[in-house]
């Protein structure tokens, strides 16, 4: 049933969502709220074109959506029916899916995930997918209040009898949320399915199309019209005996209808604010102080604002809401809590934010700036607040104000007015930013930035007045437009190219294609084979890679070491995929997959590596390739890995062909040998010596520890917990691989362990601020033995990162809640783990805080499985292994190097006619 008033432009996209359904046997009922545009042709056409739709036309405009419905439900003839807005449009198979669902569950009615559309962007976001995360059959909402959550009569499936008894109020806005409260009270069972079934398409502001009344947040009324919704669905779960439920459905009021006032707040004018906390007042009045104890603190922080009748206080609590979330302007910590404000109010407690306990580089100051402009030059008047004392306690700490890469020194003086805080002023010449001699086109946020003594930085945007008018300026072929952004009002910089400039992006594209027709992997390889060809190796160079090109880490880097302190007679290079980094200085660098890499690797002697050099490249005759690979374990690996074992004859041949490169192997174990050697057909020669990267676990490093200790911003009191996870074949770049709640091991252990989360590189996860206090995010730091030697104990599932900890003896805990299904269905492995983990399995972050807080008794019990374990995989690691492999596998030999000019010559008429190329088994 579709329900439109005066909606002409959007309606046939509506109706068309519906009749493009994979359940064919439907009937489309267009209730129009006697519309006085177009809506009328467009729904006899739309009757015209398909027998399947219906059209009921009011006579007199009821003013909201309950005539509608009621009406459409009198007259349907289905035994199910779903609603569906005008201005919006369900998924392919909504109705389908959702069928089977109910018939399936015996539910009265079925709900689904709704995806905003934001119609300015085209992006999607799902409303609260926590809620629809799960697919189940819930007993009546007293199971799972959370549900209230889902006040929508749009993204259901009914039972058309059950709708007949829970008719729509029709002389009121939000009758969706009285009706799905009445629903609520009504239903016995529902289900919840976790797919998309509903697109709600959000309009701008500044867009044509009428925005819908649960848009129209400007105007007061509408304020009104959701109290009095939020009053009547009280009274409709105490009058059916669910009155111990109200405190839940409040909070939805809370977290919902309250909010979606609140994120745009900050630009309202002063007297709106006023009057809307004069309208909202009454209501929370009345609520249950129990009720706020559970919703988010900043939340109740406004709420506390509200009744207190401070709206200027509550103006600057909601500009906390969203991005970026600024502090408060002035904190106070009492008995270990914080506290929003100048006194310890526990309405205004936001210790669980933990912005109070943030290290150094990630504390957060607050900076409000009045911004005004003149021709290029923007001026800036800005106020710096330090609620949680970061600067008091950091003295010698300056200031910079950064717009991009233009940085500019700030002289702060403390406020004399009472208020707190330090002012600042700025000018900034925009004409005087540079962007290279091709301009710039985009956007930055323009960040003060405040340096301690030791250099480390934290920085925060700059908010400003959401009504500062855009400082609007033309520089050397460029607009530039200086504005407030986004419902909180930070200050950003837009650039965008003018005249010829403008040009740029469409002839850059077009240089890209010409350059991508001789900058392919074909041709590349085609000169390589050229090259290799005719080109002898120099016995005097070497190509290391590690982690394919992504850092200076693993046994290659400790070889190359172990080369350097003998002064070796090789010029290395290293492959690297990005920047410089974290290679030390004096390291020669080549872009991986550049032309300069094609050449090194055809010249290179020597190729190390712990992964895999380019497949499809063969190694150049007379080259010795040492493949030192990244690690041992119990995870399946070559051809019984998930992305070689079904049986593709391509994948495995170029899998094949790689392994036959090399010349030699590195055996950290026999154990290795027995699982990784057959599993990869390697029959080449093995260097028995353990692995090059455990020899500074052996032996330990202070100043290594340390500098991992410095660099991530670990209190010198806490004690340190590894965690690395391994990521799931059928969920790289989720985030799944993260099993551990580490919210609730904040809040069991925050005052003795530091976590460093080191999530797998494929892997993709952000650790939430409020976590900061307590988690280091390293899954980019460069040196994981670094974090293996700062730590205490090691935290994993099934990574092979336990093979070369095991090396230092110390505790290991392992977090397997999904064991059966990992190597069962997901990636697989060679050996039982609970049978033969040095530490506790644990299948719950209950068990694991249990276990950590008398981890010398567990260890104490693990001590026999841990020395049968170190006998499996470390025996070999006697702390001299770089020297070992060094010693068996570098042996110089020498080449008279043809002139490189006459050598690019011959391999590129070589490239370019293939059939000169000598074939396998042709002599040259």
């Amino acid at each position: 049933m579709v329900i439109t008033y005066n909606d002409a432009a959007r309606l046939a996209r509506a109706v068309r969502s519906v009749l493009r359904q994979s359940l064919r046997d439907i009937e489309v009922i267009i209730a129009d709220d006697a519309s006085t545009d177009g809506t009328e042709r467009v729904a006899r056409e739309l009757q015209r074109q398909d027998p399947r739709v219906r059209y009921l036309r009011g006579e007199v405009n009821s003013g909201g959506c309950g005539v509608p419905r009621n009406r459409g439900v009198a007259a349907a003839r289905a035994p199910y029916v779903m609603f569906l807005d005008s201005d919006d449009e369900l998924t392919r198979h909504a109705c389908k899916s959702m069928l089977l669902e109910i018939e399936r569950t015996g539910a009265d009615f079925v709900t689904g995930q709704i995806s905003r559309l934001y119609e300015w962007t085209g992006k999607t976001a799902r409303y609260y997918p926590a809620l629809f995360a799960r697919r189940r059959t819930v007993e009546g909402i007293a199971r799972e209040p959370e549900m209230f959550l889902d006040s929508f009569s749009t993204n259901k499936l009914y039972r058309a009898e059950l709708l007949r008894r829970v008719p729509f109020r029709e002389d009121m806005h939000y009758e969706d949320h009285v009706f799905s409260t009445a629903l609520y009270c009504t239903a016995r069972r529902f289900a919840v399915v976790p797919w998309v079934v509903y697109l709600w398409h959000r309009a701008s502001e500044e867009s044509e199309a009428r925005l819908s009344i649960s848009l129209c947040l400007t105007e007061m009324a509408n304020v009104r019209s959701r109290i009095r919704a939020a009053r009547l669905s009280d009274d409709i779960l105490r009058d059916n005996g669910l009155g111990d439920l109200v405190h839940e459905r409040q909070r939805r009021f809370i977290r919902q209808d309250l909010r979606v006032y609140l994120n745009p707040l900050p630009s309202r004018d002063p007297a709106w604010i006023e009057e809307f906390v004069s309208v909202i007042h009454p209501y929370l009045a009345e609520l249950d102080p129990a009720v706020f104890e559970t919703v988010d603190p900043l939340l109740r922080v406004c709420c506390s604002f509200i009744l207190d009748g401070r709206p200027d206080e509550l103006l600057v609590a909601a500009r906390s809401l969203n991005r970026p979330k600024p502090p408060p302007r002035v904190a106070v910590r009492e008995g270990g809590r914080t506290y929003w404000g100048t006194v310890a109010d526990e309405r205004r407690e936001i210790t669980s934010l933990r912005m109070a306990e943030l290290p150094y580089s990630a504390s957060r100051l607050r900076h409000e700036a009045v911004v005004t402009g003149e021709g290029t030059l923007i001026r800036l008047a800005i106020t710096t607040y330090d609620p949680f004392g970061v600067l008091t306690a950091t003295p010698g700490w300056t200031a910079f104000l950064r717009f991009r890469n233009h940085r500019v020194r700030l002289e702060p003086r403390e406020r004399d007015d009472g208020d707190g805080g330090y002012l600042s002023e700025a000018t900034i010449d925009l004409a005087a930013i540079r962007h290279g001699r091709l301009g710039f086109d985009g956007r930055y946020d323009p960040v003060v930035e405040i340096v301690n003594p030791d250099g480390r930085v934290t920085s925060d945007r700059l908010l400003v007045d959401p009504s500062t008018a855009p400082c609007g300026t033309t520089i050397l072929w460029h607009e530039v437009v200086v504005k407030a952004e986004g419902t909180a009002a930070f200050l950003r910089v837009l650039w965008r190219r003018q005249g010829l400039l403008r040009q740029l992006p469409r002839l850059k594209r077009a240089a890209t294609r010409l350059l991508r027709k001789v900058d392919v992997p074909e041709v590349k390889l085609r000169v390589y084979k050229g090259l290799i060809s005719v080109l002898p190796p120099r016995g005097d160079l070497a190509l290391f890679e590690s982690d394919v090109g992504a850092g200076y880490t693993g046994n290659p880097r400790y070889i190359y070491e172990e080369l350097r302190r003998r002064n070796a007679p090789l010029r290395v290079v290293w492959s690297a995929v990005g920047t410089r980094g974290d290679f030390p200085p004096g390291v020669r660098l080549v872009r991986r997959m550049s032309w300069r890499h094609i050449w090194t690797m055809a010249r290179a002697g020597y190729w190390v590596d712990s992964h895999g050099m380019p497949l499809a490249y063969p190694k150049p005759p007379g080259t010795r390739y040492l493949q030192t690979w990244h690690g041992q374990g119990i995870k399946s690996v070559g051809f019984d890995a998930p992305d070689l074992r079904a049986d593709f004859d391509g994948p495995r041949a170029t899998w094949r062909a790689a392994v036959e490169r090399w010349d030699a192997l590195v055996s950290p174990s026999a154990e290795f040998e027995r699982v990784f050697v057959p599993s990869n057909g390697y029959r080449g020669r093995l260097l028995r010596h353990g692995s090059p990267r455990c020899d500074v676990l052996v032996h330990g490093d202070r100043e290594a520890a340390g500098r991992a200790r410095e660099r991530l911003e670990i209190p010198h009191w806490s004690r340190v917990l590894l965690y690395a996870p391994t990521y799931r074949d059928r969920a790289k770049g989720s985030g799944q691989s993260v099993r551990a709640d580490l919210a609730a091991m904040a809040e069991a252990l925050s005052a003795d362990w530091t976590v460093i989360l080191r999530t797998h590189p494929v892997e993709r996860f952000e650790v939430p601020e409020h976590l900061r206090h307590f988690v280091r995010q390293a899954g980019s730091y460069p040196e994981v033995n670094d974090l293996i030697l700062l730590s205490d104990a090691l935290l994993t599932d099934y990574s092979s990162l336990m093979c070369d900890y095991a090396v230092t003896g110390r505790p290991m805990l392992f977090l397997i809640d999904d064991w059966d299904e990992y190597r069962r269905v997901e990636r697989g492995v060679y050996h039982d783990l609970p049978a033969i983990a040095p530490g506790p399995c644990l299948t719950t972050t209950e068990e694991l805080i249990e276990v950590l807080r008398d981890l010398d008794g567990t260890t104490a019990s693990f001590a026999t499985k841990y020395i049968a374990f170190r006998r499996t995989w470390c025996a070999e690691e006697k702390g001299h292994a770089s020297a070992k492999v060094v010693d068996a596998f570098f042996e110089p030999f020498h080449t008279q190097a043809p002139d490189p000019g006459e050598a690019w010559e011959r391999a590129l008429s070589a490239a370019r006619h293939p059939s000169r190329l000598p074939l396998p088994g042709r002599p040259r």
